[in-house]
């Protein structure tokens, strides 16, 4: 009986081993694969022992706006934001799109960029070794929470802030339960390693659609901002890990955003339901004193794709210059009054 057993379990070990090997195998041919169809396309620059990745358009003579730098959301890179903006924005302003530490092509760094403010500091670093002295920060979703911090910690380096479905205060309940598996020590390693890869692959489609519910998805989305990248182990992992410690650092950190005095805008969407708008939006507003707060029905959570032209114009009114926001919301939200989930 103790050789049956004994010979069993070295059968299940030789078994365990070897899906492991496979899984490992897999997870590093297919991240070697996305990084090959997708190669880099910035430039990656030492802040201070890490490497940042970042893509710097010039401004020509003829620009009428200040220098803009993008910061992306959860589960995306640099050519989120540059897929939305660079075409209708190149020529206008100086503009950096970045990749966030551990995120696209940036290297993590050390355990302060497992927060926002550590992140807001790696931007202010990489700001600085771009020469950008000041600029008005455009965020998306978790890169809200960093904008905010940003102002908080660079306010000299803000000239304005507009947060597009910012995440940004406290809310109710937890996440989902993946970001928490992805953090755990060792497990979350063979999670992000073995589970991610495969399981985001057959996902991706139907949850890049999810966020953009109820407004349409561009068709070629996915490729054209490299999406994929997000699912090789060290990015899913380092993602998860930020988003894993979001919570208790609003928590601590959001009484403070009364301290911001920096111009703002903020455009939300009362069908997202990926960044709350009551929870976030609102109460951001309301501690930013003289910010303008933009609520558009039936906008989920891409304002940058979906109403992007009232960004750009949030940009201009944040620039000085004379823009009727309130009935360009308008005129965006009757465009896309009839969107629905197919």
């Amino acid at each position: 009986m103790y050789f049956a057993s004994r010979k069993a379990m070295l059968f299940i070990t030789s078994v365990f081993l070897a899906l492991l090997v496979t899984g490992f195998g897999f997870s590093s041919y297919q991240a070697a694969a996305f990084e090959k169809n997708n190669p880099n396309k910035g430039d990656l620059i030492d802040v201070g022992g890490y490497r940042m990745n970042s893509v710097y358009v010039p401004r020509p003579k003829s620009a009428d706006l200040p220098t803009l730098v993008f910061i992306h959301g959860a589960s995306t890179n640099l050519r989120d934001q540059m897929t939305a903006f660079r075409g209708k924005l190149e020529g206008r302003a100086d503009m950096l799109f970045l990749d966030r530490p551990g995120l696209g092509f940036s290297d993590r760094g050390g355990p302060q960029n497992a927060y926002p403010d550590g992140q807001a500091d790696a931007i202010a670093a990489l700001m600085r070794k771009r020469g950008i002295k000041r600029a008005i920060i455009v965020s998306h979703s978790f890169g809200g929470a960093i904008a905010a911090s940003f102002s908080l910690n660079h306010k000299d380096m803000v000239a304005g802030l507009l947060f597009l479905s910012p995440a940004t205060h406290p809310w109710p309940g937890g996440i989902e339960w993946y970001y928490g598996a992805a953090k755990v020590p060792v497990f979350g390693w063979l999670f992000s390693t073995l589970v991610a890869p495969p399981v985001g692959m057959a996902l991706i489609d139907k949850a890049t659609k999810a966020v953009f519910e109820p407004n349409q998805r561009p068709d070629d989305y996915v490729e054209q901002t490299a999406a994929y990248l997000a699912l090789r182990p060290r990015a899913f992992r380092n993602n998860a890990v930020d988003v894993a410690n979001l919570l208790e650092y609003v928590k601590r950190v959001s009484p403070r955003y009364k301290e911001i005095r920096a111009p703002a805008v903020i455009i939300t969407g009362d069908a997202d339901r990926v960044v709350l708008p009551e929870i976030h939006s609102r109460q951001l507003h309301e501690d930013i004193t003289g910010s303008t707060l933009l609520g558009i029905h039936n906008l989920g959570h891409k304002p940058d794709y979906t109403v992007t032209d009232l960004a750009i114009a949030a940009i201009e009114t944040l620039a000085g210059k004379k823009r009727n926001l309130k009935q360009l919301a308008a005129q965006a939200q009757a465009r896309i009054a009839g969107d629905k989930t197919e």
